[in-house]
């Protein structure tokens, strides 16, 4: 009994740390206005092998709703360059990015942390790190791209462990 609980539990867990997620933009990833920019996402979830990407502002002043700006894009790429003729938000902050069922915009897949967007001209974050995916490592205007230096994996991370060692100390424990 206490095996088969233990299972399920190890199995859930797995699953939590496969879940989709923005790796890039984030807090530490902005974006440079009328500018090719990147989004890149885990692509081990295969439970969504398409979504729409969208973007929002949390201040419903700069931007009243998340708006599409590339339907029904594959999973499997792992990111990809948004040119700054499909968005072409204003600079500032609070802005956003989702990954929306391509049927249902209210379901959420994932959504990133929020960024900023930089004026034009303004420098992209130091890349730290290659990542594989079809959007490369530069922008059309030849500035180095966002690099992912996310912390949302490591807080998952925690959060499953949390859960698994909370599970197994009361299924041990028992």
């Amino acid at each position: 009994m206490r095996f088969a609980i233990l299972s399920t539990v190890v199995a859930l867990a797995a699953v939590a740390a496969a879940d989709l997620q923005i790796t890039s933009p984030g807090t530490d990833n902005w974006w440079v206005a009328k500018s090719s920019n990147v989004i890149r996402w885990t692509c081990e979830d295969t439970s969504h092998p398409t979504f729409n990407i969208m973007i929002g502002n949390k201040d419903i002043n700069v931007q009243t709703a998340p708006i599409a700006i590339i339907p029904n894009q594959n999973n499997f790429d792992c990111s990809k360059t948004i040119t700054a003729d499909q968005a072409s938000q204003a600079p500032g902050t609070g802005w956003f990015i989702r990954l929306t069922n391509p049927v249902n915009e209210t379901d959420i897949f994932a959504q990133s942390q929020d960024f900023e967007i930089k004026p034009l001209g303004s420098a992209y974050p130091v890349q730290t790190s290659s990542t594989s995916g079809s959007a490369g490592a530069t922008g059309a205007s030849g500035s180095a791209a966002p690099a992912s230096t996310s912390n949302s994996a490591s807080s998952v991370g925690w959060s499953v462990g949390a859960l698994f060692g909370a599970l197994a100390v009361g299924v041990l424990g028992a």
